[in-house]
């Protein structure tokens, strides 16, 4: 009876988090270079809605202190900051061509927040790109669909505005590499997001 409410309510279950998922980018930036010149800029940035209390505190402390262990890490230390949305980031930054240590820090956060509890408030992890015109791409891989998406934030002029062309041919490069999200509807934008 479960499963036939769920169908007539448009319910289903959520897809469980792939966290391997994440490993796929350094391949996945390969052949975005090679298909449309961008490259990594060593930023990226696990978004969580903010939680309050004690435990979550710990946690914080524990995930930045293994973080800011690395002691190869050249350049800043990772930071929590939050956007005009209330939501948290937690922002690592490597240099450029330390793309597999970003994704490890990532993975880590990520890891760290759900083997502790917190991953119903996980929502989101992104890495940012460049292109040589300086145009920014984030890679976002959405926590509870376990797949990724291209946004294109347009620099300058009125409003917010998104090069949707772009998200699209960036979505056709990387179809074989990464698990691509088919739901064009989810592709939210993030604006202003730290680590982009």
């Amino acid at each position: 009876m479960g499963r036939l409410m769920d169908i007539l309510l448009g319910r289903s279950k959520p897809v469980a988090p792939d966290l391997d998922q994440l490993f796929a980018l350094p391949s996945a930036a390969v052949t975005l270079e090679a298909a449309a010149s961008f490259t990594p800029t060593g930023r990226g940035a696990v978004c969580f809605a903010t939680v309050e209390g004690a435990a979550f505190e710990q946690i914080h402390r524990e995930v930045r202190a293994l973080l800011d262990a690395d002691a190869d890490r050249r350049g800043s230390p990772v930071s929590l900051e939050r956007d005009d949305y209330g939501y948290t980031w937690l922002v690592s930054r490597r240099a450029p061509d330390e793309l597999p240590q970003l994704v490890n820090d990532l993975h880590a956060v990520n890891s760290s927040m759900e083997i502790n509890g917190f991953g119903p408030q996980l929502l989101c992890s992104l890495v940012g790109f460049r292109d040589a015109d300086g145009r920014p791409l984030a890679l976002v891989y959405l926590y509870k669909r376990g797949t990724f998406y291209p946004f294109a934030p347009l620099p300058g002029g009125p409003g917010q505005r998104r090069d949707s062309a772009l998200e699209l041919q960036i979505k056709a490069v990387l179809v074989n590499d990464l698990r691509v999200e088919q739901d064009l509807s989810r592709w939210f934008p993030l604006w202003g997001a730290p680590g982009l």
